[in-house]
């Protein structure tokens, strides 16, 4: 499951470690993430997702900063609502996307990932 933020910062420690005791340590990830990063310690699988690092960097904006703004409570509530709606409706498209990567699923499952 494709996992970003403080998931996967608390996650590169442990990679980190793996691949420090000569773990082969192999990272699958969306091209577009907000923290998953290539890295000289890993091997990254990566896939395609229909949308763009700047919609999603949106899409949490819009989530985190209503959560902040001011005015109503009802009124924040949607702004946090419609942004909490837009970011997991890119996670899910993510996980999609993944699935549905004939290439990529055959070769997690031929290396028994």
């Amino acid at each position: 499951v494709p996992v970003d933020g403080s998931h996967w910062l608390s996650m590169r420690e442990v990679l980190d470690m793996l691949q420090q005791k000569r773990h082969e340590v192999v990272v699958v990830a969306p091209e577009v993430s907000m923290h998953i990063k290539p890295s000289k310690n890993f091997v990254m699988k990566m896939y395609s997702v229909p949308f763009t690092q700047e919609e999603l960097e949106k899409a949490f904006q819009a989530f985190f900063h209503g959560s902040f703004e001011e005015g109503s409570v009802l009124k924040r509530l949607f702004k946090v609502y419609s942004g909490m709606k837009t970011f997991i409706d890119c996670w899910v498209t993510s996980c999609e996307q993944l699935l549905q990567n004939k290439e990529l699923m055959r070769y997690l499952e031929e290396s028994k990932f």
